[in-house]
């Protein structure tokens, strides 16, 4: 039994490795991560059937872009930072009481729920779900919700041979997971039932995450003509690059490199924008784990979500060559070409299909009032993380 539980608890433990993959992409420890996870990941992108648990489901990279995703993302900080405080307040608990030798905790939050250390640890991951919006996360989660059902399971039987009457008589006063009245309105009872409500949370939650794809998808700030299709990273962005994609891509340095039969994807964003590297490889100051600041970019991903991404991060003291270019107000933004495999159409459905490809092909510096090039660069086919796949919005 002590064995079953800890193959059980060591799933949970790699849910939380995988859910904080974005924190472990930024640290030092990317390298050692990868050369273990990525080949997964790899693996699970060539097939058609699977490809979708690596794609992303919300903004992550672009600013959100309207009132509902934003909302969505500051719940995401606030499930995960809530879920994990109230765990370590119920485990403190569980480790006072062993430690003074009181018995079981039925007091606190105790008093209502059994298992109040797990629903926080499921609140969390919800949180995770939605600050590393990757499907596999969701995925995950679900089976991180069905161990943490046998895991109390367990750990009631066990009380029960112990503590028969008393702990009886507390599992008739208390829910498992949601205070008693709730709890018995909504939780059908017997396994039948039980499975059954897992099998619609395990309908709701991929389907919730899959709307949330689409409904990003159709209100990204957006500009298209033709064979290309121009996302601003910024929303405040979106009119100037309405007003100034047609003139870019009349300019004979753009206009040569780019094929009528391709499709393109452009990001427009400004030339510090932090998460380039998950664009392509635009260099070494945007690989950010090769950086020396991890915890206060991981500080600024969970209480800063909207900032972080519009502004070069506070710690990182690179001198960047555009400051010296940012006149006119900072026009200066950069433009980043990725070309599109497997799109039969420049509409949106197509260019971010979870089945598109993204090459990176090469971007520009360039002053947008007076259409000014400072600087061309080809770039590499990977990203600045390698293969690994990274969001598209």
């Amino acid at each position: 039994m002590n064995k079953k539980k800890t193959i059980l608890s060591s799933a949970i433990v790699l849910y939380f490795i995988i859910g904080l993959e974005i924190l472990i992409m930024i640290s030092p420890f990317a390298g050692f991560f990868y050369s273990v996870f990525n080949p997964f990941l790899l693996e699970i992108a060539k097939y058609p059937a699977t490809r979708w648990l690596s794609a992303f489901f919300l903004p992550h990279m672009v600013v959100p872009p309207d009132a509902f995703l934003k909302f969505v993302r500051v719940m995401g900080s606030a499930l995960f930072v809530g879920g994990m405080a109230l765990f370590f307040i119920c485990a403190s608990q569980i480790y006072l009481n062993k430690f003074l030798k009181r018995g079981a905790v039925i007091g606190g939050i105790y008093s209502f729920i059994r298992h109040p250390q797990y629903l926080n640890l499921a609140i969390a991951g919800t949180g995770l779900s939605i600050l590393w919006p990757r499907f596999l996360v969701v995925v995950l989660w679900l089976a991180m919700v069905l161990i943490y059902y046998f895991l109390s399971r367990d750990e009631e039987r066990r009380m029960l041979r112990s503590h028969a009457d008393d702990y009886r008589l507390y599992m008739e006063r208390t829910g498992m997971f949601l205070p008693k009245p709730v709890e018995t309105v909504i939780m059908p009872q017997g396994a039948g039932g039980r499975t059954a409500l897992f099998v619609l949370l395990s309908i709701f939650a991929p389907g919730s995450a899959f709307f949330l794809r689409s409904y990003t998808i159709s209100h990204l700030p957006i500009w298209s003509d033709n064979n290309v299709v121009a996302m601003s990273i910024l929303d405040d962005d979106k009119f100037k690059m309405e007003h100034r994609m047609p003139d870019i891509l009349r300019m004979d340095e753009i206009r040569t490199r780019l094929n009528d039969n391709d499709k393109y994807l452009v990001y427009f964003l400004p030339p510090h924008y932090i998460m380039q590297g998950l664009i392509a490889d635009t260099g070494g100051d945007w690989k950010l784990y090769k950086q020396h600041h991890t915890i206060s970019m991981i500080t600024d991903w969970i209480f800063h979500p909207f900032s972080h991404l519009s502004e070069a991060h506070q710690g990182m003291h690179t001198v960047m060559q555009h400051e010296a270019h940012s006149v006119n107000g900072g026009m200066t933004r950069r433009l980043i070409f990725l070309k599109i495999g497997n799109a039969e159409s420049a509409a949106l459905s197509d260019m971010f299909s979870i089945n598109a490809g993204r090459i990176p092909q090469f971007m520009i510096d360039i002053d947008i009032h007076d259409l000014r090039l400072f600087d061309l660069k080809e770039l590499p086919d990977e990203t600045g993380w390698g293969t690994v796949p990274t969001p598209v919005f």
